[in-house]
Protein backbone atom coordinates (compact mmCIF):
# COMPACT_ATOMS: atom_id res chain seq x y z
CA UNK A 1 0.00 0.00 0.00
CA UNK A 2 1.85 3.63 -1.03
CA UNK A 3 1.99 5.90 1.82
CA UNK A 4 -0.58 7.61 -0.20
CA UNK A 5 -3.04 5.37 0.40
CA UNK A 6 -2.53 4.29 3.88
CA UNK A 7 -3.17 7.71 4.96
CA UNK A 8 -6.44 7.93 3.04
CA UNK A 9 -7.23 4.84 5.11
CA UNK A 10 -6.21 6.11 8.12
CA UNK A 11 -8.52 8.87 7.81
CA UNK A 12 -11.12 7.26 6.67
CA UNK A 13 -11.08 4.93 9.98
CA UNK A 14 -10.73 8.23 11.74
CA UNK A 15 -13.97 9.80 10.24
CA UNK A 16 -15.97 6.32 10.82
CA UNK A 17 -15.00 6.39 14.38
CA UNK A 18 -16.14 10.12 15.04
CA UNK A 19 -19.42 9.35 13.03
CA UNK A 20 -20.24 6.49 15.03
CA UNK A 21 -19.27 8.74 18.55
CA UNK A 22 -21.38 10.97 17.19
CA UNK A 23 -24.13 8.45 16.64
CA UNK A 24 -24.00 6.93 20.03
CA UNK A 25 -23.58 9.72 22.12
CA UNK A 26 -26.33 12.14 20.36
CA UNK A 27 -28.17 12.25 23.30
CA UNK A 28 -25.58 13.78 25.50
CA UNK A 29 -24.76 16.47 22.71
CA UNK A 30 -28.96 17.26 23.44
CA UNK A 31 -28.17 17.74 27.42
CA UNK A 32 -24.90 19.99 26.83
CA UNK A 33 -27.09 22.12 25.41
CA UNK A 34 -27.15 24.98 27.87
CA UNK A 35 -30.07 27.38 29.32
CA UNK A 36 -28.96 30.08 26.55
CA UNK A 37 -28.45 28.00 23.62
CA UNK A 38 -32.31 26.53 24.45
CA UNK A 39 -33.79 29.62 25.26
CA UNK A 40 -32.41 31.07 21.52
CA UNK A 41 -33.80 27.69 20.18
CA UNK A 42 -37.20 28.15 21.88
CA UNK A 43 -37.83 31.61 20.42
CA UNK A 44 -36.20 31.07 17.07
CA UNK A 45 -38.87 28.28 16.70
CA UNK A 46 -41.97 29.90 18.25
CA UNK A 47 -40.99 33.56 16.52
CA UNK A 48 -39.00 33.47 14.15
CA UNK A 49 -36.81 36.05 15.15
CA UNK A 50 -33.91 35.93 17.52
CA UNK A 51 -34.92 37.47 20.65
CA UNK A 52 -32.82 40.40 22.81
CA UNK A 53 -30.30 39.90 25.08
CA UNK A 54 -32.98 41.20 27.94
CA UNK A 55 -35.23 38.90 26.38
CA UNK A 56 -32.68 35.85 25.71
CA UNK A 57 -31.40 36.57 29.20
CA UNK A 58 -34.81 36.43 30.97
CA UNK A 59 -35.61 33.02 28.87
CA UNK A 60 -32.44 31.47 30.01
CA UNK A 61 -33.26 31.99 33.70
CA UNK A 62 -36.45 30.15 33.02
CA UNK A 63 -35.20 27.44 31.63
CA UNK A 64 -32.16 27.13 34.25
CA UNK A 65 -34.64 27.59 37.44
CA UNK A 66 -36.90 24.75 35.55
CA UNK A 67 -39.75 26.97 33.98
CA UNK A 68 -38.76 25.71 30.34
CA UNK A 69 -42.55 26.84 29.88
CA UNK A 70 -42.67 30.42 30.79
CA UNK A 71 -39.35 30.64 28.66
CA UNK A 72 -41.61 29.71 25.83
CA UNK A 73 -44.79 31.64 26.66
CA UNK A 74 -41.93 34.85 26.82
CA UNK A 75 -41.13 34.07 23.69
CA UNK A 76 -44.60 34.24 22.39
CA UNK A 77 -45.19 37.66 23.31
CA UNK A 78 -42.78 38.74 20.41
CA UNK A 79 -45.16 40.30 18.21
CA UNK A 80 -43.60 38.35 15.50
CA UNK A 81 -45.53 35.27 16.91
CA UNK A 82 -48.52 36.81 15.46
CA UNK A 83 -47.59 38.51 12.36
CA UNK A 84 -45.47 36.06 10.97
CA UNK A 85 -45.57 32.59 13.07
CA UNK A 86 -49.47 32.51 13.52
CA UNK A 87 -50.27 33.87 10.32
CA UNK A 88 -48.29 31.31 7.78
CA UNK A 89 -49.45 28.61 10.49
CA UNK A 90 -53.15 29.79 9.14
CA UNK A 91 -53.06 30.43 5.99
CA UNK A 92 -52.97 27.57 4.05
CA UNK A 93 -56.22 26.59 5.62
CA UNK A 94 -57.70 29.47 3.89
CA UNK A 95 -57.32 28.36 0.01
CA UNK A 96 -58.14 24.66 -1.84
CA UNK A 97 -54.14 25.24 -2.79
CA UNK A 98 -53.08 25.29 0.58
CA UNK A 99 -51.02 28.42 0.21
CA UNK A 100 -49.39 30.56 2.84
CA UNK A 101 -48.72 33.10 0.37
CA UNK A 102 -51.91 34.87 0.34
CA UNK A 103 -52.88 38.24 1.83
CA UNK A 104 -53.85 38.33 5.14
CA UNK A 105 -58.02 37.59 5.76
CA UNK A 106 -61.08 37.60 8.06
CA UNK A 107 -59.94 33.71 8.43
CA UNK A 108 -56.58 34.45 9.68
CA UNK A 109 -57.25 37.26 11.73
CA UNK A 110 -59.56 35.25 13.44
CA UNK A 111 -57.03 32.25 14.07
CA UNK A 112 -54.63 34.73 15.10
CA UNK A 113 -57.23 36.86 17.81
CA UNK A 114 -58.66 33.85 19.47
CA UNK A 115 -54.74 32.39 19.96
CA UNK A 116 -53.48 35.80 21.41
CA UNK A 117 -56.50 35.96 23.98
CA UNK A 118 -55.80 32.52 24.90
CA UNK A 119 -59.90 31.36 23.89
CA UNK A 120 -61.05 28.03 23.86
CA UNK A 121 -59.61 27.16 20.33
CA UNK A 122 -62.76 24.81 19.49
CA UNK A 123 -65.24 28.15 18.74
CA UNK A 124 -63.23 28.66 15.52
CA UNK A 125 -65.37 26.02 14.16
CA UNK A 126 -68.42 27.72 15.79
CA UNK A 127 -68.55 30.91 17.40
CA UNK A 128 -70.27 34.39 16.11
CA UNK A 129 -66.49 35.53 16.63
CA UNK A 130 -64.25 37.81 13.91
CA UNK A 131 -61.62 40.04 14.46
CA UNK A 132 -60.75 43.00 12.91
CA UNK A 133 -58.81 46.11 12.80
CA UNK A 134 -58.48 48.66 15.35
CA UNK A 135 -60.48 51.76 14.51
CA UNK A 136 -57.11 53.98 15.10
CA UNK A 137 -55.51 52.49 12.19
CA UNK A 138 -57.94 53.94 9.95
CA UNK A 139 -58.18 51.41 8.12
CA UNK A 140 -61.07 50.61 5.50
CA UNK A 141 -64.20 49.69 7.05
CA UNK A 142 -64.73 45.63 7.42
CA UNK A 143 -66.35 44.65 3.71
CA UNK A 144 -68.70 41.72 2.96
CA UNK A 145 -67.33 42.06 -0.92
CA UNK A 146 -63.52 42.94 -0.62
CA UNK A 147 -60.28 42.12 1.54
CA UNK A 148 -59.46 45.70 1.60
CA UNK A 149 -59.41 46.14 5.33
CA UNK A 150 -57.20 43.01 6.05
CA UNK A 151 -54.88 43.91 2.87
CA UNK A 152 -54.66 47.31 4.64
CA UNK A 153 -53.82 46.12 7.84
CA UNK A 154 -51.01 44.06 6.79
CA UNK A 155 -49.38 46.70 4.38
CA UNK A 156 -49.90 49.09 7.15
CA UNK A 157 -47.09 47.13 9.61
CA UNK A 158 -49.43 47.16 12.60
CA UNK A 159 -48.64 44.48 15.07
CA UNK A 160 -51.55 42.49 14.88
CA UNK A 161 -50.78 41.30 18.92
CA UNK A 162 -51.54 45.20 19.34
CA UNK A 163 -54.21 46.03 16.60
CA UNK A 164 -56.64 43.37 16.53
CA UNK A 165 -60.14 43.72 18.20
CA UNK A 166 -62.69 40.89 18.85
CA UNK A 167 -66.53 41.71 17.19
CA UNK A 168 -69.44 39.84 16.69
CA UNK A 169 -69.31 38.34 13.17
CA UNK A 170 -73.07 38.40 12.61
CA UNK A 171 -72.80 42.50 13.46
CA UNK A 172 -70.38 42.96 10.44
CA UNK A 173 -71.34 40.43 8.23
CA UNK A 174 -75.67 40.45 8.33
CA UNK A 175 -75.75 36.62 9.35
CA UNK A 176 -78.20 36.05 11.84
CA UNK A 177 -75.84 34.75 15.02
CA UNK A 178 -77.24 31.31 14.81
CA UNK A 179 -75.82 31.49 11.50
CA UNK A 180 -72.42 32.02 12.42
CA UNK A 181 -69.88 29.29 12.54
CA UNK A 182 -66.56 30.97 13.13
CA UNK A 183 -63.98 30.76 10.01
CA UNK A 184 -66.50 28.51 8.46
CA UNK A 185 -68.70 31.22 7.76
CA UNK A 186 -65.77 34.03 7.16
CA UNK A 187 -65.75 35.35 3.97
CA UNK A 188 -62.46 34.13 2.72
CA UNK A 189 -63.47 30.79 3.39
CA UNK A 190 -66.79 31.21 1.76
CA UNK A 191 -64.85 32.96 -1.21
CA UNK A 192 -62.29 29.64 -1.30
CA UNK A 193 -64.85 26.64 -0.58
CA UNK A 194 -68.62 28.19 -1.00
CA UNK A 195 -67.95 29.60 -4.39
CA UNK A 196 -69.48 27.13 -7.41
CA UNK A 197 -69.45 23.52 -6.76
CA UNK A 198 -72.27 21.80 -4.79
CA UNK A 199 -70.85 23.02 -0.98
CA UNK A 200 -68.88 19.84 -0.49
CA UNK A 201 -65.70 21.75 -0.84
CA UNK A 202 -66.30 22.85 2.22
CA UNK A 203 -67.17 19.96 3.93
CA UNK A 204 -63.67 18.03 2.63
CA UNK A 205 -61.40 21.31 3.63
CA UNK A 206 -62.70 21.21 7.04
CA UNK A 207 -62.32 18.27 7.51
CA UNK A 208 -58.53 18.82 6.34
CA UNK A 209 -57.83 21.29 8.12
CA UNK A 210 -59.01 20.91 11.70
CA UNK A 211 -59.31 17.13 11.82
CA UNK A 212 -56.43 16.34 9.71
CA UNK A 213 -57.81 13.58 7.58
CA UNK A 214 -58.98 13.92 3.98
CA UNK A 215 -62.18 11.85 2.63
CA UNK A 216 -59.96 8.67 1.31
CA UNK A 217 -59.08 7.88 5.26
CA UNK A 218 -62.25 8.38 6.33
CA UNK A 219 -64.34 6.29 3.66
CA UNK A 220 -67.23 4.07 4.86
CA UNK A 221 -68.62 1.70 2.26
CA UNK A 222 -70.36 -0.13 4.79
CA UNK A 223 -72.62 2.89 5.98
CA UNK A 224 -76.63 3.60 4.54
CA UNK A 225 -76.77 5.60 1.18
CA UNK A 226 -79.82 7.30 1.42
CA UNK A 227 -78.85 10.47 1.78
CA UNK A 228 -76.52 10.81 -1.21
CA UNK A 229 -77.79 13.36 -3.47
CA UNK A 230 -79.04 13.45 -6.54
CA UNK A 231 -76.09 14.29 -8.66
CA UNK A 232 -73.87 11.38 -7.70
CA UNK A 233 -74.14 8.58 -10.75
CA UNK A 234 -74.81 4.93 -9.66
CA UNK A 235 -73.25 3.36 -11.81
CA UNK A 236 -69.98 5.24 -13.32
CA UNK A 237 -69.01 4.84 -16.26
CA UNK A 238 -72.21 2.04 -16.54
CA UNK A 239 -70.03 0.18 -13.82
CA UNK A 240 -72.62 -0.12 -10.63
CA UNK A 241 -69.60 -1.71 -8.31
CA UNK A 242 -67.44 1.75 -8.97
CA UNK A 243 -70.70 3.36 -7.06
CA UNK A 244 -70.43 0.56 -3.92
CA UNK A 245 -66.69 0.12 -3.70
CA UNK A 246 -65.55 3.63 -3.91
CA UNK A 247 -67.64 6.67 -4.18
CA UNK A 248 -69.96 5.66 -1.43
CA UNK A 249 -67.05 5.69 0.75
CA UNK A 250 -67.05 8.98 0.55
CA UNK A 251 -70.49 10.14 0.07
CA UNK A 252 -72.40 8.27 2.84
CA UNK A 253 -70.72 10.08 5.29
CA UNK A 254 -70.20 13.80 3.03
CA UNK A 255 -73.49 14.29 2.06
CA UNK A 256 -75.63 13.96 5.09
CA UNK A 257 -73.64 16.45 6.42
CA UNK A 258 -72.62 18.66 3.95
CA UNK A 259 -76.62 19.16 4.57
CA UNK A 260 -75.77 21.62 6.52
CA UNK A 261 -74.40 24.17 4.45
CA UNK A 262 -77.52 24.39 2.15
CA UNK A 263 -78.35 28.12 2.83
CA UNK A 264 -75.06 29.16 1.84
CA UNK A 265 -73.68 30.61 -0.86
CA UNK A 266 -70.72 32.67 -3.01
CA UNK A 267 -72.02 35.25 -5.03
CA UNK A 268 -69.95 37.15 -7.56
CA UNK A 269 -69.72 37.97 -11.44
CA UNK A 270 -67.88 34.94 -12.92
CA UNK A 271 -67.84 37.50 -16.24
CA UNK A 272 -66.40 40.66 -14.43
CA UNK A 273 -64.63 39.03 -11.81
CA UNK A 274 -63.53 35.62 -12.63
CA UNK A 275 -61.58 35.35 -9.73
CA UNK A 276 -64.70 35.80 -6.99
CA UNK A 277 -62.56 39.04 -5.89
CA UNK A 278 -65.57 41.30 -5.01
CA UNK A 279 -68.03 38.38 -4.14
CA UNK A 280 -69.57 38.28 -0.79
CA UNK A 281 -71.26 35.20 1.57
CA UNK A 282 -75.05 34.96 1.27
CA UNK A 283 -77.82 33.22 3.74
CA UNK A 284 -81.02 32.34 3.54
CA UNK A 285 -82.49 33.26 6.17
CA UNK A 286 -85.58 32.60 7.33
CA UNK A 287 -88.61 33.61 4.38
CA UNK A 288 -86.24 34.43 2.06
CA UNK A 289 -85.74 31.44 -0.86
CA UNK A 290 -83.80 30.53 -3.81
CA UNK A 291 -85.63 32.07 -7.02
CA UNK A 292 -84.83 28.14 -8.93
CA UNK A 293 -85.85 26.11 -6.07
CA UNK A 294 -88.60 28.05 -4.48
CA UNK A 295 -87.11 27.07 -1.00
CA UNK A 296 -84.18 28.13 1.64
CA UNK A 297 -82.13 25.95 -0.12
CA UNK A 298 -79.43 27.29 -2.01
CA UNK A 299 -80.02 26.03 -6.18
CA UNK A 300 -76.32 24.57 -6.08
CA UNK A 301 -77.63 21.34 -4.07
CA UNK A 302 -80.23 20.30 -7.20
CA UNK A 303 -77.67 20.58 -10.18
CA UNK A 304 -77.15 17.14 -12.35
CA UNK A 305 -80.49 16.32 -10.66
CA UNK A 306 -81.36 14.26 -13.36
CA UNK A 307 -77.99 12.09 -13.04
CA UNK A 308 -80.07 9.80 -10.61
CA UNK A 309 -83.54 11.34 -10.05
CA UNK A 310 -84.25 8.89 -7.31
CA UNK A 311 -81.35 10.28 -5.25
CA UNK A 312 -81.67 11.85 -2.01
CA UNK A 313 -83.22 15.92 -2.59
CA UNK A 314 -82.05 18.37 -0.14
CA UNK A 315 -84.91 20.19 1.84
CA UNK A 316 -83.53 21.75 4.26
CA UNK A 317 -80.15 22.30 6.39
CA UNK A 318 -80.73 19.23 9.02
CA UNK A 319 -77.59 17.20 8.99
CA UNK A 320 -76.86 13.77 10.38
CA UNK A 321 -73.05 12.14 11.23
CA UNK A 322 -73.37 8.93 10.03
CA UNK A 323 -69.68 8.49 11.56
CA UNK A 324 -70.86 8.11 14.84
CA UNK A 325 -71.29 4.35 13.18
CA UNK A 326 -68.77 2.05 11.67
CA UNK A 327 -64.85 2.63 11.55
CA UNK A 328 -64.89 6.20 12.06
CA UNK A 329 -66.09 6.44 15.73
CA UNK A 330 -62.52 6.19 15.88
CA UNK A 331 -62.51 10.61 15.14
CA UNK A 332 -63.70 10.15 19.29
CA UNK A 333 -67.17 11.81 18.50
CA UNK A 334 -69.08 13.92 21.67
CA UNK A 335 -71.10 11.48 23.07
CA UNK A 336 -72.97 14.37 24.96
CA UNK A 337 -74.06 15.87 21.42
CA UNK A 338 -77.08 14.28 19.99
CA UNK A 339 -74.91 13.32 16.16
CA UNK A 340 -77.37 16.07 14.28
CA UNK A 341 -78.81 19.35 14.16
CA UNK A 342 -79.91 21.86 11.41
CA UNK A 343 -76.82 24.69 10.30
CA UNK A 344 -73.26 24.89 10.11
CA UNK A 345 -72.55 26.26 13.75
CA UNK A 346 -74.11 23.02 15.82
CA UNK A 347 -71.85 20.95 12.65
CA UNK A 348 -69.16 23.21 13.88
CA UNK A 349 -69.76 22.08 17.19
CA UNK A 350 -69.52 18.69 15.96
CA UNK A 351 -66.58 18.96 14.82
CA UNK A 352 -65.26 21.16 17.39
CA UNK A 353 -65.93 18.44 20.35
CA UNK A 354 -64.41 15.64 18.51
CA UNK A 355 -61.20 14.02 20.16
CA UNK A 356 -59.61 14.58 16.02
CA UNK A 357 -60.10 17.60 16.18
CA UNK A 358 -58.02 18.36 19.33
CA UNK A 359 -55.41 15.57 18.57
CA UNK A 360 -55.00 17.52 14.60
CA UNK A 361 -54.33 21.35 16.63
CA UNK A 362 -51.95 19.21 18.40
CA UNK A 363 -50.10 17.84 15.53
CA UNK A 364 -49.69 21.04 13.46
CA UNK A 365 -48.56 22.56 16.15
CA UNK A 366 -45.68 20.11 16.64
CA UNK A 367 -44.79 20.15 13.25
CA UNK A 368 -44.80 23.73 13.10
CA UNK A 369 -42.82 24.18 15.79
CA UNK A 370 -40.65 21.20 15.24
CA UNK A 371 -40.21 21.63 11.64
CA UNK A 372 -41.34 17.90 11.36
CA UNK A 373 -44.13 15.20 12.16
CA UNK A 374 -43.88 12.79 15.49
CA UNK A 375 -41.94 10.26 13.82
CA UNK A 376 -41.35 7.85 17.20
CA UNK A 377 -42.41 6.29 20.15
CA UNK A 378 -41.56 9.25 21.97
CA UNK A 379 -43.15 12.26 19.72
CA UNK A 380 -46.12 10.22 19.93
CA UNK A 381 -46.31 10.10 23.62
CA UNK A 382 -46.07 13.63 23.37
CA UNK A 383 -48.58 14.45 21.50
CA UNK A 384 -50.80 12.51 23.60
CA UNK A 385 -49.93 14.22 26.69
CA UNK A 386 -50.23 17.73 24.62
CA UNK A 387 -53.74 16.59 24.00
CA UNK A 388 -54.46 15.54 27.06
CA UNK A 389 -53.01 18.94 28.38
CA UNK A 390 -54.88 21.06 25.77
CA UNK A 391 -58.49 19.87 26.78
CA UNK A 392 -57.14 20.57 30.83
CA UNK A 393 -56.01 23.88 29.42
CA UNK A 394 -59.70 25.02 28.18
CA UNK A 395 -57.90 24.24 24.75
CA UNK A 396 -55.36 27.57 24.79
CA UNK A 397 -53.17 26.73 21.60
CA UNK A 398 -50.34 28.80 23.11
CA UNK A 399 -50.51 25.92 26.08
CA UNK A 400 -49.53 23.74 22.96
CA UNK A 401 -46.78 26.26 21.50
CA UNK A 402 -45.16 26.22 24.78
CA UNK A 403 -45.25 22.28 25.20
CA UNK A 404 -44.20 21.67 21.77
CA UNK A 405 -41.48 24.23 21.98
CA UNK A 406 -40.11 22.85 25.26
CA UNK A 407 -40.28 19.65 24.34
CA UNK A 408 -38.05 20.44 20.99
CA UNK A 409 -35.76 22.66 22.54
CA UNK A 410 -32.36 20.51 22.36
CA UNK A 411 -32.76 20.17 18.72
Amino acid sequence: MTARNRIRSLLCKACSTAVLVALVSGQASLVQAGPREQAKRIHDRVAGVPPSEVVLDDMASDIESGRAIDAAFTAMQDSAFYDVTLKNFAAPWTNEAMSKFVPLNDYIATVIGLVRDGEDFRKVLYDDVLYIGNASLNLPNYSTSNNNHYESLENSGASLKDNLERVNQSTYTGLPPSATAGVITSRASARAFFSAGTNRAMFRFTLINHMCNDLEQVADVTLPTDRIRQDVSRSPGGDSRVFLNNCVGCHTGMDPMTQAFAYYDYEYDANTDPDGELGRLVYNAIGETDPETGSRVQAKYHINSATFEQGYVTPDDSWDNYWRQGANRRLGWDPSLPGSGSGAKSLGMEFANSEAFAECQVKKVFENVCLRPPSDSADRSQVSSMVASFASQGYDLKQVFAESAVYCMGE
